[in-house]
C-alpha cells in the first residue's frame, strides 16, 4: 500500500483513477487544482504523484519544475493529451519521471505506478542550479526560466562543467582536459565556437551573457 497524490481536473477521471488505485489498496488523496495539489505535494510526502499537465492554478509542468527546484523527490507520473516528442520532452526536463498520454488504460497506469513505486525516492536525483538554469545530469535535461533548452552533447558537457565550478575562471587549457579531452577538435577556436552556440541557446533579452569572457584567462560563469 503506497500513499499517492492525484492531481486532475476532469472530475470524472479523477474519479475513476481513485477508485481504481483505492481498489489495488493505496491510500489516494486528490485534488483538482495545480496550486493546490502543489500545496499539498509540499506539505506530504507521498510515494508518488499523478499531475494532469493542463490544470487550473499552476500546470503540471510547473508544479514540476517548482517542486523540483525546492529538492522535492516524490516521484512524478505525467498524465497529458500531449503526443508530440518536444512536450515529452519539456515534462521530462521539468523533473517527470515518466509519462503517459490520455486516453490510457487503467491496467497500464497501474503498471507505471508499480514501476516508479519500485524505484522509490530515497536517493535525491542530482539537479545543478545557476542563473534560472535547472541541469539535470541523469536526464541530458536543461531547463532555463521554464523552458526546456535543447543542446548538443559537447554544449550540455561545456554547461554542466560551468555549473560545477561556479565564478572559477575556467582556461582554454582546463576545459580541453576536462571537456574536450582527447577530442581531436580540441582547440581554442573550437572552445570559442561552442560557447558562442551556448551562449545564444541560454542567454536572456538583457544582453548580459550568463558566460564572462575573462580577458587573456579563460572564460566564467556568472554567479
Amino acid at each position: 500500500m503506497a500513499k499517492l497524490l492525484l492531481i486532475e481536473d476532469d472530475l470524472e477521471l479523477a474519479q475513476m483513477i481513485a477508485v481504481w488505485l483505492r481498489g489495488e489498496q493505496h491510500v489516494v488523496s486528490v485534488s483538482h487544482d495545480g496550486q493546490e495539489g502543489y500545496e499539498m505535494l509540499l506539505a506530504t510526502d507521498y510515494d508518488l504523484a499523478i499531475v494532469d499537465w493542463n490544470l487550473p492554478g499552476k500546470e503540471g509542468v510547473d508544479i514540476c519544475l517548482n517542486y523540483r527546484g525546492k529538492r522535492g523527490a516524490t516521484p512524478i507520473l505525467m498524465l497529458t493529451g500531449r503526443s508530440q516528442i518536444e512536450e515529452k520532452l519539456t515534462g521530462f526536463g521539468a523533473g517527470a519521471d515518466d509519462y503517459l498520454t490520455k486516453p490510457f488504460h487503467m491496467k497500464e497506469l497501474s503498471s507505471r505506478v508499480r514501476a516508479l513505486l519500485r524505484r522509490g525516492h530515497h536517493v535525491e536525483e542530482e539537479v545543478l542550479q545557476s542563473n534560472g538554469i535547472l541541469l539535470t545530469p541523469s536526464k541530458f535535461s536543461v531547463v532555463k526560466d521554464g523552458k526546456t533548452i535543447s543542446l548538443l552533447p559537447k554544449e550540455f558537457a561545456l554547461l554542466e562543467f560551468f555549473m560545477r565550478n561556479p565564478d572559477a575562471v575556467l582556461t582554454p587549457e582546463t576545459l580541453f582536459q576536462h571537456v574536450w579531452k582527447s577530442d581531436s577538435e580540441s582547440s581554442e577556436m573550437a572552445i570559442r565556437t561552442c560557447i558562442k552556440r551556448l551562449r545564444k541557446k541560454i542567454d536572456g533579452p538583457d544582453g548580459e551573457s550568463v558566460i564572462e569572457t575573462v580577458p587573456r584567462i579563460g572564460y566564467r560563469l556568472r554567479g
